[in-house]
């Protein structure tokens, strides 16, 4: 970007035994950063949750082109819009998708960004770091029962694989899909689907872009490497993605989750290891 250089490195590993359902896309001049986590609907026989992904994304960035200064719930709106109708998807059976977006605009000094659902948006700037975060679906499944007999089970090392294992997170995904984009419900969280009205229930949050000095999107996949793994502190990671680079960093994560915790004893969790997608943006030369 000519006269207000932003520097993108990005980093991305599969889950295992599968392609990646997370997707990261930058539109051409590097202003707007997209990062989804792919879900498929539970009947399907063949995942979905990643082309899902990479066709919502890519309308967003359409949709940004066309009009660069909407709000960013807006654009997502009308992506969302656009991806149900020509592909005929329906609320509740379609796939669906974690969204972050982080857009800068140089004109006007500012940095934008929008999380819904469990995709971060972290940004250090001069009062240190600050998480941007949709905590409705994390709080929702706290307060299912079954996630505490999910830890039990993995805490006395049954292990992912057991029958007991997958009824549980049946149950929970059960328990999750019956909030899914509810208006009025109490206890519902919210994600892209063929619900475009989610859209409206994101987070979002602007910066001045002088005071901010990077930025990091990622997927839960990569989150679990800070919460609740614990192998940086936020202060910690931030270098760890300026030395490492953040493939390494997605790479190290996933080293830990098959050597160190492969049957989820020290930290409960679905499976042994997620798809990862992290973004690190830099601001830095603009000081």
């Amino acid at each position: 970007m000519k006269g207000n250089p932003v520097q993108i490195t990005t980093g991305e590993l599969s889950g295992g035994g599968r392609p990646s359902e997370d997707r990261i896309l930058i539109n051409t001049d590097s202003t707007l950063v997209v990062v989804l986590d792919g879900v498929s609907t539970l009947t399907d026989e063949n995942p979905r949750g990643g082309w899902y992904a990479q066709t919502l994304g890519e309308e967003i960035l359409a949709s940004h082109e066309r009009a660069q200064h909407l709000d960013l719930r807006t654009t997502l709106y009308e992506a969302l819009t656009t991806v149900a109708g020509e592909h005929d998807l329906v609320p509740g059976a379609s796939p669906a998708a974690t969204v972050a977006m982080v857009r800068h605009r140089p004109h006007d000094h500012m940095v934008d960004a929008l999380v819904l659902c469990d995709t971060p948006v972290v940004v250090e700037h001069r009062g240190g770091v600050e998480v941007l975060r949709d905590e409705r679906l994390e709080t929702l499944v706290r307060l299912s029962p079954d996630r505490a007999v999910m830890f039990e089970q993995l805490h006395a090392g049954r292990g992912f694989q057991s029958c007991e294992h997958r009824q549980v997170v049946q149950q929970l995904r059960d328990h999750q899909m019956q909030h899914i984009n509810e208006p009025g419900d109490p206890l519902a969280y919210w994600v892209a689907e063929a619900t475009p009205q989610a859209a409206h229930q994101a987070v979002v949050r602007s910066w001045p872009v002088s005071d901010v000095t990077r930025m990091w999107v990622m997927t839960d996949g990569a989150l679990a490497g800070i919460e609740p793994y614990g192998l940086w502190s936020w202060d910690t990671f931030a270098d760890a993605c300026t030395a490492l680079a953040p493939q390494q960093v997605v790479e190290t994560i996933d080293v830990y989750e098959h050597t160190e915790d492969p049957d989820g004893i020290k930290h409960p969790r679905y499976k042994v290891s997620d798809d990862k997608a992290l973004a690190c943006i830099g601001f830095g030369t603009q000081r």
